[in-house]
C-alpha cells in the first residue's frame, strides 16, 4: 500500500532504545512500500553523524548502524533539523548515508497530504 510515513526521533544515546525502535518501525514502514522519512531532532541529530551509532545496540534488537544502513539503502530518507545541528555544532561533511539537513518547511512539504507520524 503506496503513501507516505514519517518517523521523527528525538535522542539518540541517551535513550538508545527509543532511538532503535524508531529505525525499526522507519524500516518497517519501507518495507511496506511507504515513501518514508526519518525526522533527527534535538539529541536525535547525533544520530546523523557517521559512526555515532555504530555503538548502540539494544538486547533484542539489530544493532542501531545497521538499522540505519538498512534503511538508507531501502531508499529512506533522513531529515536532519538543520538549527538542532547547528546547536550541537555536528559536522555537515560527518553525515549517514540517506541523511540531508532541512528546515522545517521541508518536513512540512512532505507530510503535507496524507503523512502519518510516530515520535520516538
Amino acid at each position: 500500500m503506496p503513501g507516505k510515513f514519517v518517523v521523527s526521533i528525538s535522542c539518540a544515546a541517551d535513550n538508545a532504545d527509543k532511538a532503535t525502535v524508531g529505525f525499526v518501525v522507519a524500516n518497517a514502514a519501507v518495507a511496506s512500500d511507504k515513501e518514508a522519512v526519518v525526522f533527527l531532532s534535538i539529541e536525535g541529530t547525533r544520530l546523523s553523524q557517521a559512526g555515532y551509532a555504530d555503538a548502540i545496540h539494544e538486547e533484542g534488537f539489530a544493532p542501531l548502524g545497521e538499522l540505519m544502513s538498512s534503511f538508507a539503502e531501502a531508499g529512506g530518507e533522513i531529515y536532519v533539523c538543520s538549527p538542532c545541528f547547528k546547536k550541537r555544532g555536528l559536522d555537515e561533511d560527518g553525515l549517514v548515508a540517506g541523511a540531508k539537513i532541512v528546515g522545517g518547511a521541508k518536513l512540512v512539504e512532505f507530510m503535507s497530504g496524507d503523512a502519518p507520524s510516530v515520535c520516538y
